[in-house]
């Protein structure tokens, strides 16, 4: 599969690539814009906007949805109790949304924002603290897996700088 020349299709959010696709139910409308990262609601069947450091499940789908829950283009918010494609499996391209103040070069990781919008991953680095480590470096307390800015979710495809307001980034999804 070749990414080269990839540009932003209209009225649709899939660039490249054949994600996996699983119909849920739109729990809560915020901020459920096609192309936004998405979390399990209260049940299995259920999604919800993933917030920033969430742990999230995939993309709300455009294209794939059932015409009688198809929001009028990628622009229009689904409603609550929407039927909507979730999709995920990794290595495709999705337009997602890159949340505002964001300085993004093709390439750069990333992590979920606010409302299920995207941001750029932070370098790991150790907090200074007040209370001082005893012990040495090797026997630290780590504990988790999952990194404090939440897991990196895509590769961005392009460059691209947002100030006050979001904007779309094609996004390569490891999710």
């Amino acid at each position: 599969m070749s990414f080269l020349g990839l540009r932003k299709p209209v009225n649709k959010i899939v660039v490249a690539g054949t994600p996996l696709v699983m119909q849920q139910k739109i729990e809560n409308a915020t901020t459920m814009y096609p192309g936004r990262l998405v979390i399990k609601g209260t049940n299995d069947d259920d999604v919800v906007t993933c917030g920033a450091a969430g742990i999230c499940t995939g993309w709300l789908g455009y294209e794939q949805a059932n015409p009688a829950f198809m929001p009028t283009d990628v622009n229009t918010i689904y409603a609550v109790n929407d039927q909507a494609p979730v999709l995920f499996g990794g290595g495709f391209v999705i337009v997602a949304t890159l949340a505002s103040s964001q300085v993004i070069v093709k390439g750069d990781r990333l992590v979920a924002g606010a409302g299920g919008t995207v941001q750029k991953a932070e370098a790991a680095v150790t907090k200074a603290g007040s209370t001082p480590v005893t012990g040495s470096a090797d026997d630290a307390p780590i504990s988790g897996t999952v990194p404090e800015g939440g897991i990196v979710v895509g590769i961005a495809m392009e460059t691209l700088t947002t100030t006050d307001t979001a904007a779309d980034l094609m996004v390569l999804s490891l999710i």
